[in-house]
């Protein structure tokens, strides 16, 4: 960290897509900015990660699943801003449509409805990014506040069996700017 404690807490929900083995990065990015940063992640994103790592990275463990009942805690949808990186086509178009049957959907649904300012910073290939579905979510995910990092002169999509080869220049760096209003 910048050797102050943090003082603005964030959110980060990885999605199972190609970068989300890098997402150390961003939690790196964060603590130089004075961010405290809390994971987490899809159930399939799990078996990406390397869920020890991150917790060591951040200083908690990466949540994926809700509490047992009666267990208390501070939510991740109060977090000051949460960043969905990367996100998936199937995350996307389910957040868009109310869909909210994970942990990391609740999360970031919650986190829309408390107002809380959420980027999203999508992984999908140019057929998936092609179809009315998702382009129909992402115009409204933007008309409910949320800033997704997607079109000229932000993130573009890859053309289908090409991800591994954009996973060098995943712009991890541009999300944090998003976060200010």
């Amino acid at each position: 960290m910048n050797g102050s404690r943090p003082t603005r807490s964030l959110c980060l929900v990885v999605c199972a897509a190609g970068p989300a083995p890098q997402a150390g990065t961003l939690i790196g990015l964060a603590h130089q900015q004075g961010w405290a940063v809390t994971i987490v992640a899809t159930p399939m994103a799990m078996t990406m990660i390397n869920p020890e790592e991150l917790g060591e990275l951040s200083g908690q463990p990466v949540r994926y699943d809700y509490r047992p009942s009666g267990t208390t805690g501070s939510r991740p949808s109060a977090a000051d801003a949460i960043i969905v990186a990367p996100a998936t086509y199937n995350f996307i178009n389910k957040l868009a449509a109310g869909i909210n049957d994970t942990y990391a959907l609740n999360v970031v649904a919650e986190g829309i409805g408390r107002g809380t300012p959420v980027t999203v910073l999508p992984f999908v290939n140019t057929a998936h990014a092609a179809r009315r579905p998702f382009q129909q979510a992402i115009a409204s995910l933007r008309d409910e506040g949320v800033k997704v990092f997607y079109g000229p002169d932000q993130w573009l999509p890859h053309p289908p069996g090409t991800g591994d080869a954009q996973l060098a220049s995943y712009p991890w760096h541009k999300t944090l700017p998003l976060l200010t209003p």
